[in-house]
Parts: C-alpha cells; structure tokens; sequence
C-alpha cells in the first residue's frame, strides 16, 4: 500500500466530507479513493469514517489521526515543491475564489497579466459573492470582502473599496430636482445588499454619519445588473467607484451629491497556511496584493 497517497487521500475525505469530492481533487476516481480508504483502515486497524446524514465524518479515532498527518504532510509537500521549483518557473495549478463585483474585471484582468507572466499555471477562477470555507472547497486564495472572522486563515489587507451615489444623465434629466440629501426620497434607487441597514443608506459627509431611508426599485448581488440598470437609466444606485470608474470617465453615467459617499467595503487575500504554502501560491499573492492596491476606487 502507498501509505503517503492513502492518507492523503483520507484528508482529503475529511476536509471535503465526500468520497467522490476527494476523488476530484485529487484526480483520481472515487474507486480508488475508496479502496485507499480500506486499505488505510486495514493498515491502522480502525474504522476511520462513519456516515453522516449529509457527509462523511471522522471518527475519534479518525480525527486524532487527520490532526496528527495534516501538518506533516503538508510540510513535505511543500517542501518537495520548493525544491523542485528552486530556479524553475511558477507552474501549476491555482485555485481561486472572489465577489463579482471586483472579479469579472478587476481580478480577471489580474489573473490574465499573472498567466502571461507564468504562461504555465492553470487558474480555476470561480466569482460569486459568498464567504468559502477554504479548506473544504479546495480553494487556494480567496479575495474577501469584509474582515474575515476565522483565525486560521493568513490575511492580507487590500484596503477600502469607495462606494458612491451614480445615475445617468437621462435619468436625473427626467426626475426631480436633487439639490441636497433631503431630495433623495423622492427618488429610485438601485442598490447592493451590502448597501442598506435597515431600509435605509448610510452616507457620510467627512466625518457625519447619516441615515437615509431608501426606496429600492432594486436590489441585486450582481455588479453587471447593477451598472446595465443604471446605464438604462432605472435610477440611482449605491455603487463601488471601481465598478464604474470607465462610465464615469466617458459620461455615461455621474455623480450624485458628490460630498457624500456609502460606507465602504474592505477587502482582504486570505488563504490557509504561510508555512505551507505552494510557490505558486506565494507568487500570486505577491503580484496579486499590488495589483488589486492600484485599482481605482481602492484606497
């Protein structure tokens, strides 16, 4: 028995709580995970997994084991591919996860200059606006929004994210004068569901804070939604300023009550292990933090 590929394979059962979701990670088929499972448990003399009502879950005897080979294997994985990546180029495969609003652009366009830097990683990029579990997703570096709250992640500070208040010019050309931030209830608006507490906007004058009840005539997690409704001329929207730095400049859309902004968001690369880490993974942090800095709206 391969007793390196049999443990791996038994982490990884555990980290995904699925034999076929282990399988797919580790690019085998989900008969050979299994028979590894066996094998393993034959060789230790205990039974490892019991069956849940959703997943597979380690027994004691199971947990006191994947504690004690987690760390250790890692270690030597990583250390092989330091080695074998000592003057070569970043290769590899790299797993990465974040919200749509930054990433159908922004992190995409980052992803692609990172790939023609290192033309042989392979990137899996997947863009939706939730908060992963790293480990059990297999996920290499995630972008956060908002302060992540588990400890055992490795966190790397973007910084803040400005929101605004945006319409187009067709819009504010055929509604009611907005002069001041009393007018603004007489209006549509198109927001995010980070946007409002409580049905209403918090907008910030220097350093005032103030509560302003909103009438959405929209709400979405979709940045794409969000700028093709404005340009359409469907309201005005709370908006992060690097989602429409572009229309912005050309005049298709502008700014409303420019004194004030939305409380803004903070971003964060997290990703599980310093020690750990593959060199390939290093070196995407490393491109991708100045990167993401330098976008605009960033600050």
């Amino acid at each position: 028995m391969d007793l390196a590929a049999a443990l791996r394979a038994f982490l990884r059962i555990v980290e995904r709580g699925s034999m076929t979701a282990a399988a797919a990670d580790l690019g085998v088929s989900q008969p050979a995970v299994s028979k590894l499972l066996r094998n393993l448990e034959a060789h230790v003399g205990a039974r490892l997994l019991e069956r849940g009502p959703r997943a597979l879950r380690p027994t004691a005897r199971g947990l006191a084991l994947y504690e004690a080979a987690g760390g250790p294997l890692a270690a030597i994985d990583a250390a092989l591919e330091n080695l074998r990546g000592e003057g070569a180029e970043i290769a590899g495969e790299l797993r990465l996860h974040g919200p749509s609003c930054i990433g159908e652009v922004h992190l995409r366009r980052i992803v692609t200059a990172f790939q023609d830097a290192h033309p042989h990683v392979c990137v899996s990029l997947s863009l939706e606006n939730r908060a992963v579990d790293l480990i059990f997703e297999n996920i290499d570096v995630a972008l956060r929004m908002g302060r992540p709250s588990e400890h055992s992640l490795i966190q790397k500070r973007i910084g803040f994210s400005r929101r605004i208040l945006v319409a187009s010019p067709s819009y504010l050309s055929r509604s009611a004068p907005l002069r001041d931030v009393a007018d603004l209830s007489a209006h549509d608006f198109l927001v995010t569901d980070a946007s409002l507490r409580n049905g209403a906007l918090r907008l910030r004058k220097g350093e005032t804070a103030e509560d302003i009840p909103a009438r959405p005539k929209l709400v979405t997690n979709s940045a794409q939604v969000l700028v093709s409704a404005l340009r359409e001329g469907r309201g005005i929207a709370t908006a992060q300023l690097l989602l429409v730095a572009e229309e912005l400049r050309s005049g298709a859309l502008v700014r409303v009550l420019p004194d004030h902004e939305i409380e803004p968001s903070e971003f964060f690369l997290v990703y599980p292990s310093a020690r750990f880490l593959r060199p390939v993974v290093r070196a995407f942090v490393d491109f991708a933090a100045p990167a993401l800095r330098r976008v605009e709206g960033i600050f």
